[in-house]
């Protein structure tokens, strides 16, 4: 029979449910957490983010990515930054958030 500490366990979810990194420059990385490590409530209100982008609605795309990537971020201090270099630019927004979400598909339940 196999043992394993919860640190083992631990690691294995680090590696399979991992985090997607968006390097700003040699020293500053935002990390987004993948969605099952994130809360329930948090996990709801990516849904609920995302619902928006499919649906019709009034709400501005930028501003529902960049909600989005705040609220998947490790830090949100760092989040902002990132969201300032990307300045607006919907484009990249939606290439930041489609990289995120192309990454976190494998561990989605």
């Amino acid at each position: 029979m196999a043992t394993f500490t919860l640190d083992d366990i631990r690691r294995a979810a680090d590696a399979k449910y991992g985090s997607t990194d968006v390097q700003l420059d040699e020293t500053t990385t935002v990390v987004l957490r993948n969605p099952l490590r994130l809360s329930k409530a948090e996990r709801d209100e990516l849904a609920s983010l995302q619902d928006s982008l499919d649906g019709d609605n009034d709400k501005d795309q930028a501003d529902v990515l960049a909600d989005a990537i705040r609220l998947v971020a490790k830090d949100k201090k760092l989040a902002e930054k990132l969201i300032e270099q990307i300045a607006g630019d919907l484009a990249l927004l939606a290439q930041v958030f489609e990289t995120y979400s192309s990454g976190t598909q494998a561990g989605e339940a």
